[in-house]
């Protein structure tokens, strides 16, 4: 077991990437795709829960996900933000215990992961409705994520397996659904990263009185529309001398 001087647990979908946990899913059923984006938002500004939208997406599916088709999709839409893997890189050679944390599904990183289209976390936590585990065992350490109030709980196992201090722990995301993560991390004197923020985290945290101690990226108003473009304009890379600066 390594050790680690902190932790970074981060969401993925529209913070470290523009794409959404859902993308793969349109992307083999093209006419879902304003229903699956509808579900996402639903349950990313807290309307309903995990398991209800996942129910709701497995319920719209003409037939499960193959690995052949989620290969394919990776292959035509996989994305990241500008500096995301260098990121990830730079924190694990400074032995900073990377973890992505996430609503998606295990299966798209576990063939990200395979396909060297993503450099391999330190751990993972991702919903596992569909999985194909064609990683070794010891590739990272897995969470199961059933639902939004997992994140937190799954970053505390992290943190207690590799005895990181609560105070060396940075929580990054998005949206209203990574807002028990924020709690929790107001909770345990942690460090919260607003990355590309959207109103639903900044009233969540509001209204929880919550700090939001750094923004990276763009931060969005109420009602503004995604800016995809500016957004790719936005390099990971610098968010590096924010943990740095954090962890010294």
């Amino acid at each position: 077991m390594g050790s680690y001087r902190g932790l970074i647990s981060s969401d993925w979908s529209e913070c470290l990437s523009p794409s959404g946990p859902f993308d793969f899913m349109a992307h083999v059923y093209p006419k879902l795709d304003s229903d699956l984006s509808i579900i996402f938002r639903q349950y990313t500004s807290n309307q309903i829960s995990l398991r209800v939208a996942m129910w709701r997406c497995q319920r719209s599916l003409p037939a499960p996900i193959t690995q052949e088709q989620m290969d394919a999709s990776l292959d035509a839409r996989f994305k990241h933000y500008t500096g995301v893997p260098e990121l990830i890189e730079s924190c694990l050679s400074k032995n900073i215990l990377f973890m992505i944390n996430t609503t998606g599904s295990r299966g798209y990183f576990e063939r990200a992961i395979a396909k060297k289209l993503l450099p391999c976390p330190t751990a993972l936590s991702a919903h596992p409705e569909i999985s194909f585990e064609t990683n070794p065992s010891d590739a990272y350490a897995y969470f199961a994520l059933h639902e939004i109030t997992d994140k937190p709980i799954n970053t505390a196992k992290v943190a207690k397996q590799y005895q990181i201090p609560p105070e060396n722990i940075i929580v990054v995301g998005d949206s209203g659904g990574d807002g028990p993560h924020f709690k929790w991390a107001a909770e345990q004197n942690a460090y919260g990263i607003a990355s590309m923020a959207k109103p639903s985290l900044k009233v969540y945290c509001q209204d929880q009185q919550i700090e939001i101690n750094q923004f990276f990226g763009l931060s969005y108003g109420d009602g503004e529309p995604r800016r995809e473009a500016d957004e790719m304009q936005v390099d990971f890379k610098d968010l590096i001398n924010y943990i740095e600066e954090y962890l010294q």
